[in-house]
């Protein structure tokens, strides 16, 4: 819990400084170069999580993998080194992305579907989309075989619940009564 709030604080004066000096979309990527490849890479989030490794080399490894970002993102490793707080990096990358979309009155909306979604369920989820929210939506796509049709759709803490399986386990539950 502290390490998140920690993150948001990181994440807020970072986007701050980025805004200020008109690299915060320069940097929004970068994050969402370094939280990606940190989720992505089991190996590299050991390393940066270990506490037996120094704050020195984790500081230099983090700069020679994501050696071509912005200079505020280089700062955010400075800043992270000099605190001893590198294990927070994958949840400041996050945490700075979530207050950017924000800041930018956008929203993403994670969609789950049994197969990828074609243009006719995407407007669909679009329609569902203008209920819950007047920003402008970023849809994200998880395909989960086991929803068997239909979607889910979550936006923010607000969670839409169309799924075949969904109506199954509510079909279930009347009959078991």
């Amino acid at each position: 819990m502290a390490g998140t709030r920690a993150a948001i604080r990181y994440a807020k004066a970072i986007l701050d400084i980025a805004h200020s000096k008109g690299v915060a979309t320069e940097v929004n990527n970068d994050m969402a170069l370094i939280a990606s490849t940190i989720g992505n890479n089991a190996e590299l989030n050991t390393f940066i999580q270990s506490p037996t490794t120094g704050v020195e080399v984790k500081n230099s490894a983090v700069s020679e993998v994501f050696s071509g970002i912005n200079g505020v993102t280089k700062n955010l490793f400075q800043l992270l080194h000099d605190n001893k707080r590198f294990e927070i990096l994958s949840d400041v990358a996050t945490e700075y992305n979530k207050q950017f979309e924000a800041m930018n009155g956008m929203e993403k909306a994670i969609v789950t579907t049994a197969v990828p979604m074609d243009a006719e369920l995407e407007s669909k989820v679009l329609a569902k989309i203008l209920t819950f929210s007047n920003k402008k939506v970023i849809i994200e796509n998880i395909v989960d075989p086991a929803i068997i049709g239909g979607f889910i759709l979550r936006i923010g803490d607000q969670q839409y619940n169309a799924s075949i399986a969904n109506r199954l386990q509510v079909l279930k539950r009347e009959l078991s009564n």
